[in-house]
C-alpha cells in the first residue's frame, strides 16, 4: 500500500516544509501540492520541499495546459526532478472551468488539450518530435529521465484517460465511496489501451479532517464545492445549484464565516471527520476494492502537522499489515 499526503497552495512556504519534513518521518511516501489560481506558486513550494527532504516523492496536482505550456511543463517537470534527485511526479488535468473564468479563459475540448499535453511531454522527455512543434522544439538538456504523469479527474472522460495514458491518477473521490463509480471508468480506459491496470498507480484521493472541528473540511467544501463534477454531486444526492448561495457567499461577498454557515450534513460526507478510527473504518471499504494508494488532503485538521503524525503513528501502520 502507497500513501500521499496533498495539501493546497495557500499556506507559506515555511509552513510546507515543515509538513513535507513530517510526512517523510510519518512514513508517507508522496506529497503533492495544487497550484491554483491566485494563490501561491507550487513550483516554488515544491522546489523547498525538494531540497528539505532526502526520500519522499514531490509532485503537482495539478497544473493545466491553458495557464502553463506543455513545453513549460516540461521545463519545470525536468528541474524539479532534477532538483529533488528524481523525486518529481507531474499531476496535470485541465484545470476548472469555474476558475479559469476568472482569468477569461474558457477551456475548449479539455480531454484533447489532456491527450496532447501528456503525448507532448512524453515525447519531449523521449528525445522525439512533437507532433505539430518546429524540429527546433527539444529540450536543450538531458532530463534524468522520463517524469511519470498523473492525470488528475473528477469525470467519466478523463477517468478513462487515466488508464489509456497516464503513469497515475489523481481521482478525485470526495466521498471515498465514490471509488467504486471511478473505477470501472479507469479500467475501461485501460483497457482500451490494452494496459493492465497494475501498470497505473491510482491514488484514492479523499479529503479528511481530524478531530473534532469541522470547520476545515467547512471552508474546503464552501470554496471547492461548485467547481466539484456532477458524478460527485450525484453520489451526495446534491446538484450544482445546492452551491450557488455557498459561491455566491465566497467569490461575490468574500464572507467565508456564512458560507461555512450554508454547508450542509449531506456536503460534509464528502469528506472524513473525526478520530483515526473513524479514518481507517470509512476506508477500510475501500482496502476491500482493492486500493493500492491511498492519498489524504486538504483540511486534514485544524492542526495539519498534528493531522499528518496522527496518520503516520495509526492509519499507515494499520493499512500496511
Amino acid at each position: 500500500m502507497k500513501f500521499s499526503l496533498r495539501l493546497n497552495n495557500d499556506l507559506p512556504v515555511a509552513e510546507y516544509v515543515r509538513i513535507a519534513q513530517a510526512a517523510e518521518r510519518a512514513g508517507f511516501d508522496q506529497i503533492w501540492v495544487s497550484d491554483d489560481l491566485f494563490l501561491r506558486s507550487a513550483p516554488v513550494i515544491l522546489s523547498a520541499v525538494a531540497v528539505a527532504t532526502s526520500r519522499i516523492e514531490i509532485g503537482t496536482c495539478i497544473v493545466n495546459p491553458y495557464t502553463l505550456h506543455p513545453a513549460e511543463m516540461a521545463m519545470m517537470a525536468a528541474t524539479l526532478d532534477e532538483l529533488s534527485g528524481g523525486r518529481f511526479n507531474l499531476g496535470l488535468s485541465s484545470g476548472a472551468a469555474e476558475f479559469l473564468k476568472w482569468i477569461d479563459i474558457t477551456p475548449e475540448k479539455p480531454l484533447t488539450a489532456v491527450t496532447e499535453c501528456v503525448r507532448a511531454i512524453n515525447a519531449l522527455f523521449n528525445g522525439e518530435p512533437v507532433p505539430g512543434w518546429e524540429t527546433d522544439a527539444y529540450l536543450r538538456f538531458q532530463p534524468r529521465r522520463r517524469v511519470p504523469i498523473y492525470i488528475g479527474a473528477m469525470s467519466p472522460n478523463m477517468l478513462k484517460a487515466i488508464g489509456e495514458i497516464a503513469d497515475g491518477g489523481l481521482p478525485l473521490l470526495f466521498p471515498p465511496e465514490h471509488y467504486e463509480t471511478v473505477l470501472p471508468l479507469i479500467q475501461a480506459g485501460a483497457a482500451k489501451a490494452g494496459r493492465d491496470l497494475s501498470e497505473i498507480d491510482v491514488a484514492a484521493c479523499i479529503w479528511c479532517c481530524i478531530g473534532d472541528d469541522d470547520g476545515p473540511l467547512r471552508e474546503k467544501i464552501a470554496y471547492y464545492g461548485h467547481a466539484l463534477s456532477p458524478l460527485i454531486w450525484e453520489r451526495l444526492g446534491l446538484t450544482r445549484e445546492d452551491f450557488s448561495g455557498i459561491e455566491q457567499a465566497v467569490m461575490t461577498e468574500r464572507d467565508m464565516e456564512k458560507a461555512k454557515r450554508l454547508v450542509t450534513p449531506a456536503m460534509l460526507r464528502i469528506g472524513i471527520v473525526g478520530s483515526t478510527a473513524d479514518v481507517i473504518a470509512r476506508m477500510e471499504k475501500l482496502a476491500a476494492l482493492g486500493v493500492t494508494h491511498m492519498s489524504f488532503g486538504p483540511p486534514l485538521g485544524s492542526d495539519v502537522l498534528a493531522a499528518v503524525e496522527a496518520l503516520g503513528r495509526d492509519v499507515i501502520p494499520h493499512f500496511r499489515r
